[in-house]
């Protein structure tokens, strides 16, 4: 499976420790979307728009963890994307994680990079992409309908 990873500034230290766990799981192949240096003036939307438009083009093969300060303006410009589904985390019940997944099949993670620790977030990481979608008839149904009622992106 391909993982793209985005961020800006906020998430840039979290990020390359993410992909570092990522690369040496030897489990998935990881595409660094940027940012590639800490630029503190820079806007999550020149980076996170790359993931979630590599996502939105292949939502099956591969998923995307974005971060930022808090994840919730990532998530929201993620999820203008057709196929996308981003949900947020900054900390707390492991069950976001889990839930986000195996009911809605999220494709993409936005990391709250101020809120979680490198080892929560790493955590998190794994959970999500190691966690299936259940593919129960309630839970696919409720997906179609979500993005079939979506407006036009």
């Amino acid at each position: 499976m391909k993982v793209y990873l985005a961020t800006d500034h906020a998430g840039f230290e979290l990020k390359n420790v993410i992909k570092e766990h990522l690369e040496k799981t030897g489990l998935y192949e990881v595409e660094d979307c940027g940012a590639y240096t800490h630029e503190p003036l820079d806007d999550y939307p020149d980076y996170i728009s790359i993931a979630a438009r590599k996502v939105s083009s292949s939502p099956v093969d591969s998923r995307a963890i974005i971060l930022g300060g808090s994840g919730q303006g990532e998530a929201m410009l993620a999820n203008r994307y057709k196929n996308v589904r981003a949900a947020t985390y900054y900390g707390g019940p492991k069950e976001i994680i889990l839930l986000s997944r195996e009911h809605n099949d999220s494709n993409i993670l936005s990391l709250g990079a101020r809120f979680v620790s490198e080892n929560e977030a790493i955590k998190g990481v794994d959970l999500w992409l190691e966690t299936p979608f259940q593919s129960d008839p309630k839970y696919v149904r409720r997906v179609k309908k979500a993005e079939r009622l979506s407006s036009p992106r």
